[in-house]
């Protein structure tokens, strides 16, 4: 009987050791060329048994009032399990309003919102980081010019967000001005890679939990922010 006993044991505790061994995986590409533009995210957990892809194959803007036109597409596989849907929405004024508004919610319903938002950001691993553009604004000067601004604007954008990750490579940034057009054109993409560990994922998740529940009527508000998200 003991023996029956220490087997599914054994067998749960080496489950649990490769669950917290394993890391949350992730990659942004982000590629805007002329008024192509499209944003994809890659999730694998668990050694790649759930992956999780988002894909944003057009954003229009059209105009201060209306905002910006998106369309969402998820992809998924989980063990046994395969989902897929897509969603079309407006990103306006309204919308970004209401995402404030939640936002600040969030920060009063939980003590320390913004100290747990750092910690947790502290043990992300940047694994790749290239960001390219290609531009001409019609004039060699003026182009030549803009290149450098560029080049210190991406440095230094860069540089403020090292403060809360952690690069595990130099990050790789390439300006290329255009002389041999006439007229104003712009391209850019953007490749990131990282990852966090499991345990300290499912730690940070205890943790907000335990600030939420620190906080006068915390967990409540919480539940009504992802009621109203669902």
């Amino acid at each position: 009987m003991t023996l029956w006993l220490a087997i599914p044991l054994a067998l749960l505790l080496v489950a649990i050791v490769l669950l917290l061994s394993s890391s949350i995986v992730f990659h942004f590409r982000l590629r805007k060329r002329g008024k192509d533009d499209r944003v994809e995210i890659d999730i694998s957990l668990l050694y790649g048994l759930v992956k999780l892809h988002y894909e944003l194959p057009y954003i229009i803007f059209e105009g201060i009032k209306r905002g910006v036109s998106v369309k969402l597409e998820q992809s998924g596989v989980m063990p046994a399990v395969e989902e897929q849907s897509e969603e079309e929405g407006r990103i306006d004024k309204e919308v970004v309003d209401k995402w404030i508004d939640k936002f600040k919610k969030a920060l009063r319903a939980t003590k320390g919102l913004k100290e747990w938002f750092k910690d947790t950001m502290s043990h992300v691993r940047i694994t790749q980081l290239d960001w390219s553009t290609d531009f001409s604004l019609g004039d060699a000067a003026v182009t030549a010019t803009t290149a450098g601004a560029i080049w210190g604007l991406k440095w230094s954008m860069i540089g403020w967000g090292s403060q809360f990750v952690r690069l595990q490579k130099r990050p790789r940034t390439f300006v290329v001005p255009v002389f041999s057009e006439d007229k104003m054109s712009f391209s850019t993409e953007v490749t990131c890679s990282g990852s966090l560990s499991m345990a300290y994922g499912m730690y940070a998740g205890i943790m907000l939990l335990f600030r939420a529940y620190k906080t006068e009527r915390g967990l409540h508000v919480w539940r009504e922010l992802i009621r109203e998200k669902k």
